[in-house]
C-alpha cells in the first residue's frame, strides 16, 4: 500500500468497521448460545472443551493462510480483502440458518467447525484492512472502533438470548424455540453488515510498484504455507512477547465461556443442566443478559482505550485492564444475587475493550506494511494456539482438579488472567510506541 494515507472522518472509520458486527454478533452466539445448546442435546461438562475444538483449529488454519492470500491479492472491482470479508460472511449466514436445526452432538459440532472456517475467513482480512486503510495516528481509533463493534455485536447476541426466551416458548425439535429466533438474527446481521462496510469503503488502490509486486507473488496454497512459515522466522520480538501474554489470556477467556451459564446455574440457583433443566434455561437467559452487559460495557469504553493508549501507552492499559477483568473473574463464581453479577464482569467488559484492539498497536509499527495480512494472521494463531491446548487440556483439569465444578473454572480463568497481566509487563515496544 501507499505509504501516504489521507486522514479519513470518524464516519468513514464507523462505516469500514460495521462489517465487524455481524461477525461478532455470530461470534457472542458462539460464546453463549453454542455450549448450552450442547447441553440440551447431553455433552457432560468435560465434554465441553473437545466440542470447542473448531474454532481454535479453523483459525489455527485458515487466518494466517487467508491473511497471505489477501496480501497477494488486487482485484480492480472487488479490491484486496474485501473478498474474503464476503466470503466468509456467505459461510456463517448460512451456517446460522441450519444451526439450530441440530437434532445431535455430532451435527452441532459439525456445523460450528464450517461456521467457524467462515467467521475466520471474515475476520482476518479485516484487522489487516485497518492497518492498510489508516495511517498511524489513526489507527488506535480504528483498532478500537473493531472493539466497539465487537461489543455491540456481542451484546445484541447475548441479549437475544434473555429477550427472545421472553417472546419465542416452547420447543421446535429438540431445542428452544428462542434459539432459532436467535441464530436467524445472526445471518441477517453477518451478510447484512459486511454488505454495508463493502459498499460504503473504498480500498486504497496500489501504486504501479506495488502492483508489480503483488502480481509476482505466487498465490498457490503452497507458497501461502511457505510465506508463513518465512514471516514466523522473521517475527519482530514484540509479536513473542505478545504471544506469551496471550497463552494466559485466551486459555482464561476459553474457561470462562464454557463454564459461565454453568457457574451461574450453582451460584445463583443451585441447579445443573441434567439436574433441573428448566431452572438451568433460567440461568443461560440470565447469562445471556450478564454477557450483554460485559460487552455494553466493551463498546462504551473501547474508544476512551484508544485515547488513554496515545496518552499513558498501550502497555500499560492492556495491562490495567486485565487486572480489572482477573479481579471480576474472581469474585464472579463466589456471587449468590444475580444482580452482583453485573458488577463483577463489568472488569471483564473493559478487559474484552481493551483485548480486541489494544495489542495490535504493541506490533503494528513492527510489521513490514506489505505484509499486514500473514502477520495479522499469525497474531490470531497466537490467540487460537491457547484455545486448543485449552480444549484439549482443561477438560481432565477440570475433572480432576477442579472437581469438575464449573465455579472454579471461572476462579482459575481469573487468576490465568492475572498472571497475563504479569506478562503483559515484561513487554518491551518499539521506541516509536511507547506512547502509542
Amino acid at each position: 500500500m501507499s505509504k501516504w494515507k489521507p486522514s479519513l472522518s470518524f464516519s468513514q472509520i464507523v462505516n469500514m468497521n460495521v462489517g465487524f458486527f455481524g461477525i461478532q454478533y455470530s461470534f457472542g452466539l458462539q460464546q453463549s448460545a453454542v455450549n448450552p445448546i450442547y447441553d440440551f442435546l447431553g455433552a457432560s461438562p468435560d465434554e465441553i472443551p473437545l466440542l470447542n475444538l473448531a474454532g481454535p483449529v479453523t483459525g489455527l488454519l485458515i487466518q494466517p493462510f487467508i491473511g497471505a492470500l489477501s496480501d497477494s491479492t488486487w482485484h480492480p472491482k472487488w479490491g484486496r480483502r474485501k473478498p474474503f470479508f464476503l466470503i466468509g460472511a456467505l459461510i456463517c449466514s448460512i451456517c446460522l440458518l441450519l444451526y439450530p436445526f441440530s437434532s445431535s452432538l455430532w451435527m452441532a459440532a459439525s456445523l460450528l467447525w464450517i461456521l467457524d472456517a467462515g467467521n475466520n475467513t471474515a475476520m482476518e482480512p479485516y484487522r489487516a484492512f485497518v492497518a492498510d486503510k489508516l495511517n498511524d495516528d489513526q489507527q488506535p481509533i480504528g483498532f478500537q472502533m473493531q472493539s466497539f463493534f465487537t461489543g455491540f455485536g456481542q451484546t445484541l447476541a447475548n441479549l437475544s438470548l434473555f429477550i427472545f426466551p421472553l417472546i419465542f416458548i416452547g420447543k421446535t425439535g429438540s431445542l428452544p424455540t428462542w434459539v432459532y429466533a436467535s441464530f436467524f438474527l445472526g445471518a441477517i446481521c453477518s451478510i447484512g453488515s459486511i454488505w454495508w462496510s463493502m459498499h460504503t469503503t473504498s480500498e486504497i488502490e496500489p501504486t504501479a510498484e506495488e502492483l508489480v509486486e503483488i502480481r509476482s507473488r505466487k498465490s498457490s496454497v503452497l507458497e501461502s504455507i511457505f510465506e508463513i512459515f518465512h514471516a514466523i522466522g522473521e517475527m519482530p520480538k514484540v509479536m513473542w512477547q505478545l504471544a506469551l501474554v496471550y497463552l494466559f489470556q485466551w486459555y482464561a477467556l476459553f474457561c470462562y465461556w464454557q463454564n459461565s451459564s454453568k457457574s451461574i446455574a450453582l451460584s445463583v440457583w443451585n441447579a445443573t443442566p441434567k439436574d433441573n433443566p428448566e431452572l438451568y434455561e433460567k440461568a443461560v437467559s440470565w447469562t445471556g443478559l450478564v454477557n450483554g452487559w460485559y460487552n455494553i460495557v466493551t463498546f462504551l469504553s473501547a474508544l476512551a482505550l484508544a485515547g488513554f493508549a496515545k496518552k499513558y501507552g498501550a502497555k500499560s492499559v492492556h495491562m490495567i485492564c486485565l487486572l480489572l477483568a482477573a479481579a471480576g473473574f474472581l469474585a464472579f463464581p463466589h456471587i449468590q444475587d444475580k444482580n452482583l453479577l453485573f458488577f463483577a464482569i463489568s472488569g471483564f467488559g473493559i478487559g474484552w475493550a481493551s483485548m480486541m484492539g489494544i495489542p495490535y498497536l504493541l506490533v503494528v509499527s513492527d510489521i513490514p506494511k506489505e505484509r499486514y495480512g500473514v502477520y495479522m494472521g499469525i497474531i490470531n494463531m497466537m490467540i487460537v494456539i491457547p484455545m486448543i491446548i485449552q480444549n484439549l487440556s482443561f477438560g481432565y483439569i477440570l475433572k480432576h482438579f477442579l472437581d469438575n465444578d464449573p465455579r472454579n473454572a471461572i476462579t482459575f480463568a481469573g487468576v490465568l488472567l492475572a498472571i497475563a497481566a504479569l506478562a503483559t509487563a515484561l513487554i518491551k515496544p518499539s521506541p516509536s510506541k511507547q506512547s502509542a
